[in-house]
């Protein structure tokens, strides 16, 4: 079974996320901010994390660039979930390391291409 870390500082978003992925049979943990989502990657690394962009303590960028620079063997592909929808901000997450880029609020059908687009569904 794949497994996905769903990165949100809104409980809602993240009960949201979790149900979507469950319903395509991955197994979700969750994490608050990006500070809490680098240590859970630290201990064990999921194959795809759902990234917020707008966080209290680590950013989603902040992460993504630790993520980058930590000792992780396998790095987990990264779908950016944000309501920034500017081009700048798009390009810096692909920059950054991210894989592909959800708008919120998003649906089953949007996450499951997202993840197919990654190799992921």
């Amino acid at each position: 079974m794949k497994t996905c870390l769903v990165v949100d500082d809104s409980k809602v978003i993240r009960k949201v996320a979790r149900h979507i992925l469950e319903t395509l049979n991955f197994q979700v943990s969750e994490a608050g901010d990006g500070r809490e989502a680098l240590d859970a990657c630290l201990v064990s690394a999921p194959d795809v994390i759902l990234l917020d962009w707008n966080m209290p303590v680590m950013s989603g960028m902040d992460f993504l660039r630790a993520l980058r620079d930590s000792s992780i063997p396998t790095r987990p592909k990264v779908v950016f979930c944000t309501t920034e929808n500017g081009m700048a901000h798009i390009r810096a997450a692909i920059e950054a390391g991210a894989d592909e880029y959800v708008m919120k609020p998003f649906d089953r059908e949007t996450l499951e291409s997202k993840l197919q687009i990654v190799g992921m569904a």
